[in-house]
């Protein structure tokens, strides 16, 4: 989960006070070539040294950009489009006016975390981008993505350069106050409207056929983890649980070479957050190859970030979750994506932990 995927909780904010750069020099590097698709454990639950040279990156934002809802796609910054906005939208009116004239909420992403946010034929998809398109059809404008690095979402709602951050980030209090791991006040600290439920979930070969469904079922067993990330560590901690009980840990360059190993049956398990285990599941072999082993563990939720200054459209868009959670919108999106054990049942606010 993303509790961890910065070591220290909000760490992202102190780095980025370090690397981030004013709009105008950001804004004048070219868009970065599309990167090949990387799963979460390879882009969101690095070590804390890997993360950290990671952190460079964030003067560079990538170009691609998408508004939501309407299919347009351009090469840009985000900073200059504007959109068609619907002023009979049923929440248009609890908009800041600010966001009504440009008519587009500027959306902050790290796309590189598939089923949630990714590009795919240049183009950005995902639950995140259908999510905010049913969102913009209450509030009568679009949600334009812009797709930079993860380490630098929070800034970029400090400073102004997006009105919201949607990448999968888990609300919790440390981040909502702005303090690092040991309980140093770094930033301003930012409010998330809570969308998504979501830990960490087992894949198992398909028919399952060591009956696996928690990690006390792993003891005496053979499993395969990506090497250096808090899957590692989790189940590091499970051989312990399992004492004399040996489980065997093989860890790999890459979580594709996990998979590949469990797919051989070299290895009854593989574990990654649940959105990319689904994903996995319904996609790998068309669907053959892999399932879910039970259910969700250590489940958090995942929010919408909004600057602690912007009540009005963090208000706003709880109102507007709510009523597609309502209409049922909310629901075919996560149908659509298979991920549909992660709804939640209303909008909150700050509600992690």
């Amino acid at each position: 989960m993303r509790q961890s995927e910065w070591q220290d909780a909000v760490i992202t904010q102190g780095r980025d006070t370090r690397w981030c750069v004013p709009d105008l020099l950001s804004d004048a590097f070219p868009p970065l070539p599309e990167e090949p698709l990387m799963t979460a454990s390879t882009t969101r639950r690095t070590t804390a040294a890997r993360s950290r040279i990671a952190a460079v990156g964030a003067i560079a934002v990538a170009g691609a950009l998408i508004l939501t809802g309407c299919g347009d796609q351009t090469e840009g910054n985000g900073s200059s489009d504007s959109g068609k906005t619907d002023n009979s939208a049923p929440l248009f009116s609890k908009l800041p006016k600010k966001i009504q004239d440009a008519g587009v909420i500027k959306v902050g992403s790290d796309t590189a975390y598939a089923p949630m946010e990714f590009v795919d034929g240049g183009k950005i998809v995902g639950v995140d981008p259908d999510i905010a398109e049913a969102l913009g059809k209450q509030l009568g404008v679009k949600f334009q993505f812009t797709s930079g690095t993860f380490d630098g979402l929070i800034t970029s709602l400090e400073t102004g350069r997006q009105d919201i951050a949607m990448s999968s980030i888990t609300d919790n209090k440390k981040r909502q106050e702005g303090l690092d791991d040991k309980g140093q006040k770094i930033g301003k600290g930012v409010d998330f409207v809570d969308y998504f439920s979501s830990g960490v979930s087992l894949l198992v070969k398909k028919g399952n056929p060591q009956n696996i469904k928690s990690l006390d079922d792993l003891c005496g067993k053979t499993v395969a983890v990506q090497r250096g990330t808090t899957y590692e560590d989790t189940f590091k901690a499970q051989a312990e649980k399992c004492g004399d009980k040996k489980l065997t840990i093989e860890a790999f360059d890459t979580d594709a070479e996990a998979q590949t190993r469990v797919k051989a049956g070299g290895a009854v398990a593989d574990l990654n957050d649940f959105p990319v285990t689904a994903y996995t599941a319904k996609t790998s072999g068309g669907g053959n190859d892999f399932e879910v082993g039970g259910a969700q563990a250590d489940v958090g939720l995942f929010g919408i970030a909004v600057s602690k200054e912007n009540t009005q459209l963090r208000d706003a868009l709880k109102e507007a979750l709510d009523a597609i959670i309502k209409d049922g919108s909310y629901a075919k999106v996560l149908e659509k994506w298979n991920v549909k054990d992660s709804a939640v049942q209303s909008a909150t606010i700050n509600a992690g932990k």
